[in-house]
């Protein structure tokens, strides 16, 4: 047979081999392009089937960006600057500017990665200082991302929808970052952005290998302690910071965090510290090493998650766990999920989580203390997205949820699943092969 007619013979066969990396192409556009917060939804169910390895769906994945990350070209200075344009959508006339870049020699395996969030003052000034403070913290080598907030006013607050908009965007890039360390990235910030840095240390845990908010402290139930288990978490405020009750919440968190700790010794890594004699100035350079000594574990056997709102949007996904259907209670009440894998063996808690105020200062609203009461979650569905660091592929996985065993079987490594992993996580240490639903 001619050369010619034997590729002739065979297109049927490429074709088919290369269809999986056509179809994960087109799912990763289509979830590129999907409006802001939206969750990436399944595959088309032709890629169930279908095989291809981990690093070639992480490679398609990095090939559906047309740019390249910017943040370590250069050294962080006010010449490295970029900006973020926030749709109308989310916040009216928002465009968020920053300072970008490096500091030191870039390590083998890549530069850890800090955001920094400024105060609520002129955001002109506050952005100079965190350059300043950029430069100053002895946290080298390292990359630093430094925002400037896009409007004063009311939408000076950093974990509102059109700010999470952007955190979309920076966890994704750094992520696709080569010459970042995907297990080193790092959130903190001072005052105004001392709340926000404790709100989304909680909402993005399992993105952060550690979080650090400076003169700041936050009600609970705005930043759950429980799923700080694998994020080292530091909070530091002045003990003579009392303005909206600044030390008493830090002190609330430490309680929160000493009490978890002591129930699962080995997680919850916290330095809640309250400076002696401080008030709102303290000093700030302490934050960032200590932060720097811990990495993230970004498939823990064991994890603690409440699935909470901030400004409206929900993450519905929280390290290898995807809520596929969530069933709020009457109350509309948040679902807690615990997750642990035992041999091969998952076993799931979903429960319904209802806040009782016990004290709220009379005057600001502000909750001061709590207590959360727990009720089953009547139904649910879950996806559980797997690989061999979570269990043995060649014998069956058994499901648990809520004591009930509700999956047991050999599960097949498939592209879909490595495509939906990917989508949903942007994760390059978060490429599942496979995955298994979990309904109740």
């Amino acid at each position: 047979m001619k050369k010619s007619s034997l590729l002739l013979a065979l297109f049927p066969l490429l074709a088919a081999a290369q269809s999986p990396s056509v179809a994960i192409k087109d799912y990763f556009k289509k979830v590129i392009s999907a409006p802001a917060g939206t969750l990436a939804p399944a595959p088309e169910a032709t890629l169930q089937t279908a095989q291809i390895s981990a690093d070639e769906a992480w490679t398609l994945w990095q090939e559906s960006f047309t740019e390249a990350s910017c943040y370590t070209k250069q050294a962080i200075s006010a010449d490295s600057q970029g900006a973020y344009e926030i749709p109308e959508t989310l916040e009216p006339n928002a465009r968020m500017p920053y300072y970008y870049g490096t500091k030191g020699e870039q390590p083998a395996e890549g530069y850890p990665f800090f955001l920094y969030l400024h105060g609520s003052g002129p955001k002109a000034n506050e952005w100079a200082t965190g350059l300043k403070l950029a430069n100053y913290f002895k946290d080298g080598p390292s990359a630093y991302l430094v925002p400037q907030i896009p409007n004063e006013g009311e939408y000076y607050r950093w974990w509102q929808r059109g700010k999470q908009y952007v955190w979309q965007h920076v966890l994704r890039s750094a992520l696709l970052d080569k010459n970042i360390n995907p297990l080193r990235l790092y959130f903190f910030g001072i005052s105004e952005g001392g709340y926000g840095s404790q709100r989304l240390a909680s909402f993005y845990a399992d993105y952060l290998a550690g979080a650090g908010p400076m003169a700041g402290g936050e009600p609970l139930q705005n930043a759950p302690a429980e799923n700080l288990m694998h994020t080292a978490f530091s909070l530091r405020t002045g003990e003579l910071d009392r303005a909206f009750y600044r030390d008493i919440l830090t002190r609330r968190t430490g309680a929160a965090l000493d009490t978890l700790a002591a129930h699962f010794p080995g997680y919850y890594r916290h330095w809640i510290h309250l400076p002696e004699g401080r008030g709102h100035s303290i000093d700030y350079a302490p934050t960032t090493p200590w932060l720097a000594g811990h990495v993230r574990n970004a498939a823990p056997q064991v994890f603690r998650w409440e699935n909470f709102e901030m400004d409206g949007w929900k993450r519905n996904a929280f390290y290898n766990l995807k809520v596929v259907e969530e069933v709020a209670d009457s109350a509309g009440n948040r679902t807690f999920y615990t997750y642990e894998t035992r041999k091969n063996e998952i076993y799931i808690t979903a429960e319904h989580v209802a806040y009782e105020i016990t004290i709220r200062d009379p005057g600001m609203g502000i909750p001061l203390s709590q207590v959360k009461h727990y009720t089953p979650s009547p139904h649910g569905k879950l996806r559980i997205f797997l690989d061999e660091r979570l269990f043995n592929p060649k014998r069956a996985v058994t499901v648990f949820v809520n004591g009930k065993q509700v999956f047991k079987g050999k599960l097949q490594p498939n592209a879909a699943a490595l495509a939906e992993s990917i989508a949903t996580f942007a994760d390059p240490c978060r490429c599942y092969p496979y995955a298994v639903d979990a309904e109740w």
